[in-house]
């Protein structure tokens, strides 16, 4: 099957590289990591705007949506450009709001969220995706849990611990009352969580391809024995096996787009099988943008060591490798 974007699509998804290829994300990102919230926060109001975070809320609440592909379209470029917070936490926490039904939470956070006035972070631990950490809970306006077939929304978080992602901050959400139990809630989760690993999953992609492209021009600039290392047969090989794994992760993610898009039954499973691509590939971009840069791809002051450093916990998010093949296997 061919996935073709239609031309608004595609002017949508240029648009945004666009804006954010002006936005200085590298600086971004080591503001993010370092604590100082302000310079992302501006960064989310320009991508709110641009309606990113429109296409995960219903026009009720002041979005667009819900419209999963292009949200997994815009979700690529977020990745290309490494932009920091929780980009995939804030949109699942949309879904869940919007499949959950109306409340004082629903009507409060989700026009925030549209207009990206509101920073949100989900917790699905347990069952849902297995992480007792909520993403950038000290960054975020208002911290969703669910446990079981209860949610609350948390009023404090535990220490930010260190991760291998140093923009991607890492607390547990403490305290907080309970917004709503019962079946409603784990169906909503359950829908979050593919929302999530759909983001995610795109998110990895556009990293892998940023990564990508960054090996690729370096290759054909560093010299080795008066050539190009570009050259050389191992390194080519290298290069295209990278190349081919994110080509077949490609469509698998703009499949689950459309079977999330079309509530299919399959759609879980057809999430969980483009996570696992896309996140393999974008791991193994990562291993390869480090060893072909050599001793330089080392280096915390490289620019690439920000798109290096997140392809591992982007893979492992919402769902590791094993988790989400079991989910495959399981349907």
């Amino acid at each position: 099957m061919r996935f073709l974007a239609t031309g608004e699509q595609r002017e949508f998804t240029r648009t945004l590289d666009c804006l954010l290829g002006t936005c200085g994300t590298p600086a971004v990102a080591r503001a993010w990591a370092a604590g100082e919230q302000q310079p992302g926060r501006e960064l989310w109001a320009r991508i709110a705007a641009a309606g990113v975070f429109g296409l995960a809320v219903a026009e009720r609440h002041g979005g667009m949506g819900p419209l999963p592909v292009e949200l997994a379209l815009s979700f690529v470029e977020l990745g290309r450009h490494a932009v920091p917070g929780p980009l995939a936490e804030t949109v699942a926490a949309a879904a869940f709001l919007e499949r959950l039904g109306e409340g004082a939470a629903a009507e409060d956070l989700l026009p925030r969220i549209a207009a990206g006035d509101a920073v949100v972070s989900l917790c699905a631990g347990g069952p849902y995706a297995g992480s007792p950490y909520a993403v950038d809970a000290d960054a975020a306006d208002a911290v969703l849990v669910v446990e079981g077939d209860t949610v609350r929304r948390a009023d404090a978080h535990g220490p930010v611990q260190a991760s291998l992602d140093p923009a991607r901050r890492l607390s547990r959400p403490l305290g907080g009352g309970v917004l709503a139990k019962g079946p409603a809630v784990t169906a909503a989760a359950a829908h979050a969580v593919e929302v999530a690993r759909l983001a995610t999953a795109a998110q990895s992609l556009g990293l892998g391809r940023a990564l990508l492209a960054a090996t690729v021009s370096y290759a054909g600039q560093r010299t080795q024995f008066q050539r190009p290392i570009g050259s050389f047969q191992a390194v080519k090989h290298r290069l295209a096996d990278t190349l081919i794994g994110l080509e077949f992760a490609q469509p698998l993610v703009y499949a689950a787009a459309l079977a999330v898009a079309a509530g299919a039954p399959s759609a879980g499973r057809e999430v969980a099988a483009a996570k696992v691509a896309a996140g393999e590939a974008a791991h193994a971009a990562a291993r390869t943008a480090l060893q072909l840069h050599g001793a330089v791809g080392y280096t915390a002051e490289l620019d690439l060591s920000l798109w290096i450093r997140k392809a591992r916990p982007l893979r492992d998010a919402w769902g590791t490798p094993a988790e989400c093949r079991a989910r495959v296997l399981a349907a």
